[in-house]
């Protein structure tokens, strides 16, 4: 979907991720040359997933603000990216991040084939100061990984959780919160999107409801659901301040120029360690 974005004019973008190509998988690579070319595929791509797309890139570009902000704002020592996957975050602000460690939390076979596909295009990509953090979620310390890494435990830590949350269990939300609290200095920034149950009879409600249960069967269940309303107080009562909280009709005034819809079933929320 980032690499896809790129097809549009520059003021059109939701994202501008130049890297986000390199790390497709062949056939996914040429399916976007034919992108490029034409255009046409991207929009009936699009409209194979109507407003899902659009979300994910707004979800992206969010954070990536409140990013910008918080290194300006002289508030970053560290980045940690958790579920980091094949963000590319590490490079596209490698001139703002100024040599600060990127430590990039995944599963290992995910890790290794990203610094594989890294390595295989370094010249196309900016230097970067990237640690990687291989962790077996289930059986394995993320507070630990970390510390074994060569995070500092106490600094100005800026955290990205992106596209994590719903699959996880409340209790396991809440565990990874107070971690992230734990280890990083007070006012340390996170950000990161939820999911919640529309509770409409209308027909988009209900679509969107069975969706979440075909996820289950494709082996994705949707497991967490916080309703924007009670997402303060749940960060509030995790140790953080919430600093921005956008939902999907904001994140279209926001990031949507041309009358694309965001998914209206997740919102995302900035907050701040107290």
């Amino acid at each position: 979907m980032r690499a896809t974005d790129q097809r549009r004019d520059p003021a059109r973008r939701t994202v501008d991720d130049p890297h986000a190509r390199l790390f497709l998988r062949p056939w996914l690579g040429a399916a976007l040359a034919s992108v490029m070319r034409t255009g046409r595929i991207g929009e009936r791509g699009e409209a194979l997933f109507p407003n899902l797309t659009t979300y994910v890139l707004t979800r992206h570009r969010f954070i990536d603000d409140c990013l910008a902000a918080a290194l300006r704002a002289g508030r970053v020592d560290q980045l940690v990216l958790l579920g980091a996957g094949y963000d590319t975050r590490a490079y596209r602000f490698a001139g703002a991040l100024d040599g600060r460690t990127t430590f990039e939390v995944d599963y290992p076979a995910t890790g290794d084939r990203k610094a594989k596909l890294v390595a295989k295009h370094a010249r196309q990509l900016p230097a970067a100061r990237v640690t990687r953090v291989p962790i077996d979620f289930q059986t394995q310390s993320l507070g630990e990984r970390l510390i074994e890494s060569g995070f500092r435990r106490g600094a100005r830590t800026f955290w990205v959780w992106e596209g994590v949350s719903p699959y996880l269990t409340r209790d396991a939300v809440k565990a990874t919160l107070a971690t992230v609290r734990e280890l990083g200095a007070k006012g340390s920034d996170l950000a990161m999107d939820f999911w919640f149950l529309l509770d409409s009879p209308a027909a988009i409600a209900t679509a969107i409801r069975m969706s979440s249960q075909l996820l289950s069967l494709l082996g994705e269940a949707v497991t967490f659901a916080l309703d924007p309303d009670d997402a303060p107080d749940f960060m509030r009562r995790s140790g953080f301040r919430t600093v921005d909280l956008a939902l999907p009709a904001e994140l279209e005034k926001r990031y949507v120029r041309d009358g694309r819809r965001v998914y209206p079933a997740d919102y995302l929320l900035h907050a701040r360690s107290r």
